[in-house]
């Protein structure tokens, strides 16, 4: 019986999906903010987002709409900047509700979980780290004489097991942070921490054009 990857390929494409995984980019910094401002369950719907988006970027490189994107770029690249933009929007959010009188980030929590889910989705459909990934890291890895569906499932499953694991660790991290939100000076300091993260982020897309 054949398989559908190489073994050896295989392992190969472990390794070096792991080191993106955990190489800091747009995803796990907002990972990091979604998770000091909204808390342990915001980072569940953020995981959720952000591997919805991943696999609609899997579909999408199945049935060849990556050779679609290289043909428009420019279009690409306004969906590129798009996102850096939402990130902007989120940091400016972050600063404002961190200085309210009231509350702020400290209520962060209690938003509805579709908003964490849909912030991480769009910054992860945006994420030109992952279209680096689809457009120069995962073609070397396919063997066209062998069935690719079954191996765009085999490295789908591995893709979204290693950024699971990684977002996790990125987000619970910042939601350790989260008890110390009732206090108010503590709140405002991380309020700009917050914004600060979200855009380098949106710096780090930006200069990845």
């Amino acid at each position: 019986m054949t398989l559908p990857v190489d073994p050896a390929r295989y392992l190969t494409f472990l390794g070096a999906m792991a080191i993106l995984a955990i190489t800091p980019g747009p995803a796990n910094l907002f990972a990091v903010a979604n998770g000091m401002s909204r808390g342990k369950k915001a980072v569940l719907m953020g995981v959720l987002g952000m591997n919805t988006a991943t696999l609609i970027w899997y579909v999408a490189a199945a049935l060849g709409l990556g050779a679609l994107a290289l043909a428009f770029p420019k279009a690409v690249q306004a969906l590129i900047v798009v996102g850096a933009a939402y990130l902007v929007w989120l940091a400016y959010g972050a600063l404002k509700s961190g200085f309210a009188p009231h509350g702020g980030l400290g209520h962060a929590a209690i938003k509805p979980d579709r908003s964490a889910y849909w912030d991480a989705f769009t910054v992860q459909i945006t994420n030109p780290k992952i279209l680096l990934f689809f457009g120069a890291v995962l073609p070397p890895f396919l063997d066209f004489k062998r069935p690719l569906a079954a191996q765009f499932v085999m490295f789908a499953v591995a893709t979204v097991a290693l950024d699971v694991a990684a977002v996790l660790a990125y987000g619970f991290g910042g939601a350790a942070l989260a008890s110390r939100m009732t206090d108010a000076r503590f709140r405002r300091g991380f309020s700009i921490a917050v914004a600060v993260v979200l855009t380098a982020a949106a710096v780090l897309i930006v200069t990845r054009l």
